[in-house]
């Protein structure tokens, strides 16, 4: 390390100094695709220490760039609908009439020994299923009659019946299925698609996130994060009521000249700012204000639902002036079309225990169901007239399943309130569009819709399969941190789902 110059003023020096160490060495490195992001996005040539300039077009970390794929992609961009509480697949879609037959009997010590439950206590009751079944489609699947919307659509579904996972509480469990660790910190499903896949939109976010149900699901925001990838992977979380994002317009009296002049006032310190200490997060800061800037005339029109027409709105089921699932589900139509990657909707309320009106199976959850049957059918329905749905993969599924036997919280089983605790051993998801086979149903559980016993599918083989449709070999797409290749699934043994692929 060089001495101090006297003749050098003391600021200079430090900052010299700082630049030599290691971790202003490697935050520089991991800043490599922040200068390309400053570069190409806000038209800022970013030079080095020595005041070299560099040129990072092909750098296939750019934000604004598409990595190489290893596959032919099959789908250009996802929405995720993600039922936060985890809806149960008994009352859905998993039809087990041989259930029903057991109904209000003790449950088999054998479904008891050895499982962690949420709250089921001594021995529960079975419980059939509290809706009614039928078959529908040239591909006669089974759904409730509590999806009339839906089950119109079934030719283009393909139901994954086996899924498991080994979490049975919501927040790591929804930190499973989102980023593929039950450990905060890890980057999110969106995140790594928009790392792959690059941007379409250049005024737009290329992942944004839309919640309804009243609260956020319980993994939190850490379920949209970017964890170890450049936070501008990250998700957006955006409203469907009002300014899609808060203070997206200008204050009064500021123009917007005015504020672009004030951006390139910051992007000049900022940039002064990263070519002293080569934090990569000084260029994501300036890319945030960028995108916030162009943000004004593109997000304020992809969420204006009022361009659509009033026989839009009905199909859709949206109630004038009232933020909702179904108003999301439009937003995302609207966002897929202008080339946003990846589009998520958590729904909350889904956790039906039956330990109130709210969340009775058979109370709430018809409310529940009847939130979202009409708004995903409008959804699907308008995919497949414009022709996205074949590059667009639709996926709804919750983060775990639901019991067989009737919950018995703190030992009382309640007649009025009916419920379903935890169920981590067995669940159904659907998948549409983007590669996937219509009208087809993978895997099968055993007749009390308990444990799966064909064909099962892990949380990352599932991830593994979405990677594949996108065009990437989820070994391959992998990010450097902490002396790792980061993986979406980890260092976990999964495969593809050839099975579903159409």
């Amino acid at each position: 390390m060089k001495k101090f110059n006297q003749f050098e003023p003391l600021e200079k020096q430090l900052a010299k100094l700082q630049n030599q160490t290691r971790r202003t060495f490697l935050k520089g490195a991991a800043g490599l695709g922040g200068a390309l992001f400053l570069n190409q996005l806000a038209g800022i040539q970013t030079a080095g220490a020595a005041g070299a300039h560099l040129d990072f077009s092909r750098d296939p970390k750019s934000p604004l760039s598409p990595l190489p794929p290893q596959f032919p992609a099959k789908a250009k961009r996802v929405i995720y609908l993600h039922m936060a509480g985890a809806p149960s697949q008994l009352e859905l879609f998993d039809y087990k009439p041989e259930l029903a037959k057991y109904d209000g009997k003790d449950c088999p010590a054998e479904f008891l020994e050895g499982k962690s439950f949420a709250f089921l206590t001594g021995v529960p009751k079975l419980m059939g299923p509290q809706y009614s079944f039928n078959q529908y489609g040239e591909s006669g699947a089974w759904m409730s009659d509590r999806l009339p919307h839906l089950s119109q659509h079934v030719d283009d579904i393909c139901f994954i019946k086996s899924m498991y996972t080994d979490q049975f509480n919501h927040a790591p469990a929804q930190l499973l299925m989102q980023t593929g660790s039950v450990q905060l910190g890890n980057a999110s499903l969106g995140s790594w698609t928009t790392y792959g896949l690059g941007t379409e939109n250049q005024n737009l976010p290329g992942y944004i996130v839309l919640a309804s149900g009243g609260a956020l699901p319980s993994g939190g925001k850490a379920l949209w994060g970017s964890g170890y990838l450049p936070s501008i992977y990250q998700g957006v979380q955006c409203r469907s009521e009002g300014q899609p994002v808060l203070y997206l317009d200008n204050p009064k009296g500021v123009s917007r000249g005015a504020r672009r002049n004030v951006l390139d006032a910051l992007n000049a310190l900022n940039s002064d700012t990263y070519n002293k200490f080569s934090d990569p997060e000084t260029i994501t800061r300036t890319a945030q204000y960028e995108m916030a800037f162009r943000m004004q005339l593109e997000a304020t029109d992809a969420f204006d639902i009022n361009q659509e027409s009033e026989a839009t709105k009905l199909k859709y089921g949206i109630e004038e002036g009232k933020a909702s699932f179904a108003k999301n589900c439009l937003v995302a139509r609207r966002l897929a079309e202008r080339g946003v990657r990846f589009i998520e909707l958590f729904d909350w309320g889904w956790d039906s225990h039956g330990a109130s009106k709210q969340d009775a199976l058979n109370l709430g959850f018809k409310d529940k169901c009847k939130q979202i049957d009409q708004p995903i059918s409008a959804l699907l329905t308008d995919l497949k007239q414009s022709g996205l749905l074949e590059d667009t993969l639709v996926v709804f599924a919750g983060e775990f399943g639901r019991t067989p036997m009737k919950e018995n919280r703190g030992g009382i089983d309640n007649a009025a309130l009916l419920g379903r605790d935890h169920c981590p051993s067995a669940y159904t998801v659907w998948v549409a569009g983007g590669g996937v086979k219509g009208g087809y149903t993978h895997g099968e559980t055993d007749d009390m819709g308990y444990e799966v016993v064909k064909d099962p599918v892990s949380v990352h083989d599932f991830h593994a399969t979405l990677l594949y449709l996108l065009g990437f070999d989820y070994q391959s797409l992998n990010y450097p941190f902490q002396g790792l290749e980061q993986k979406l699934t980890g260092v976990n043994h999964c495969r593809v789902v050839s099975q579903i692929l159409a």
